[in-house]
């Protein structure tokens, strides 16, 4: 719910009415992230919040193409970090080192 609250805030949005979409969208940012090998702890993190943040910033409401694009970069930036990293990543299952 936390998170919910937190999307909301970076979008400027106000209103309950878009909590479903906006619940799938950071489901579905973190299912992306999980498909690049990101493990997405149980607690609260500030930077796997920011990389679900700017997804929902790409892909709520029509940004500009501009806007989407910068956006873009910026997610697959956030989410190469945290896939390359020991923190956010299982390197044994990266490495087939099982």
């Amino acid at each position: 719910m936390a998170l919910l609250n937190d999307v909301k805030m970076a979008l400027r949005v106000t209103t309950n009415a878009y909590d479903d979409e906006l619940n799938d969208l950071i489901e579905s940012a973190k299912l992306d992230l999980g498909i690049a090998g990101v493990v997405i702890p149980e607690a609260e993190s500030t930077i796997v919040n920011t990389a679900v943040k700017t997804y929902c910033k790409m892909n709520f409401g029509t940004p500009n193409p501009a806007m989407w694009e910068i956006l873009k970069k910026s997610y697959d930036e956030q989410k190469a970090q945290l896939s390359n990293s020991s923190d956010f990543s299982d390197y044994s299952m990266v490495n087939g080192n099982e």
